[in-house]
C-alpha cells in the first residue's frame, strides 16, 4: 500500500510525514529489502521510537536481519509448528468496536515445548501475529488480545517462552498490539508477571488491562460488541483455532 493513499489519516501529524521518506532513504541504502515494505510499516516503527529516525532505523534494520534469517521463506508453515498448535491454546474470531481483529490465548493450555522446544515456540508466536496482522482491516493496524489464565499453574509458567515472545512483539511487530486483556488470572500467576514486568515497555505496558472477574462481561463489552465477543465471556461468537482462520 503506498503511503501518499493514507495522508488524509487524521492520525498521521506533519512530523510523520516530513520523516517518513528520510528514514525510508535511509534504511534503503542500507539494506535494500527495506523496498519491500510499505511506509505504513516505516510509520510504525518511527512511533515506537518517539519519531527517532536513527533509533527507528536501526530497530528496522534489526527487524529485516532477524526476519530473513528465522523467516526466510517469508512466512511460518503449519508443518514447522506441529506440537504448538497441537495445545488448541488460541483461537481467533470478530472484531472490537474500532474494527481489530480479536485473538483469545488461554494460558492453561501453554506447556514448554519438549519436541520443537524455544524456537518451535517462537515460529508459533511469529504465525499468530502474522495472521492477525493478515486479518487487518485496510485502514487499520492493530489487534485486540484476550489472555484468558483460568487454571493456570506451575506447569504453566515459562518465563523463557514469555520472554521471547515478548521481545517478537516489542521489537519487530512494534504498534501493532492495540489492547490486551487479561482474565481470569489466578493469584500464584502474579509470581511471574513480577518477572516478566520489568521487561514490557511503556507503551505495551499501557495497553494492558487485567479484568476483574465480577465485572468480566461488561468490561469486554465496552469494547466489544456482545455478536463480536466469545461466547466463553457471554457473547454469539464462536471460537475459532487460529490454524483454521
Amino acid at each position: 500500500m503506498a503511503f501518499e493513499e493514507e495522508v488524509d489519516d487524521k492520525n498521521i501529524s506533519e512530523t510523520e510525514l516530513s520523516k517518513i521518506p528520510l528514514m525510508r532513504a535511509f534504511v534503503e541504502s542500507k539494506d535494500p529489502s527495506a523496498k519491500e515494505y510499505d511506509d505504513l510499516t516505516i510509520r510504525r516503527f518511527l512511533r515506537a521510537r518517539e519519531l527517532d529516525i536513527e533509533k527507528a532505523s536501526s530497530m528496522f534494520l534489526e527487524f529485516l536481519k532477524w526476519r530473513s534469517s528465522f523467516v526466510p521463506n517469508g512466512s511460518i508453515s503449519l508443518s514447522e509448528v506441529p506440537d504448538e498448535l497441537a495445545q488448541n491454546k488460541m483461537f481467533m474470531q470478530g472484531f472490537d468496536k474500532k474494527g481489530r481483529p480479536i485473538t483469545v490465548v488461554f494460558g492453561a493450555r501453554h506447556f514448554q515445548n519438549k519436541v520443537g522446544g524455544l524456537d518451535e515456540f517462537k515460529r508459533f508466536v511469529v504465525y499468530s501475529l502474522d495472521k492477525l496482522c493478515s486479518r487487518m482491516p485496510t485502514g487499520e493496524e492493530k489487534f485486540v488480545g484476550i489472555g484468558d489464565l483460568k487454571g493456570w499453574g506451575y506447569s504453566n509458567c515459562d518465563i523463557r517462552g514469555y520472554l521471547g515472545a515478548l521481545k517478537i512483539l516489542q521489537d519487530y511487530y512494534p504498534e501493532r498490539l492495540g489492547k490486551l486483556f487479561i482474565v481470569n488470572a489466578p493469584s500464584l500467576f502474579m509470581t511471574a508477571w513480577k518477572i516478566v514486568y520489568p521487561f514490557i515497555d511503556k507503551k505495551t505496558k499501557e495497553k494492558i488491562v487485567f479484568v476483574e472477574n465480577s465485572t468480566l462481561k461488561s468490561r469486554l463489552q465496552e469494547d466489544i460488541e456482545e455478536d463480536q465477543l466469545p461466547e466463553t465471556y457471554g457473547g454469539k461468537m464462536p471460537l475459532v483455532p487460529i490454524q483454521n482462520c
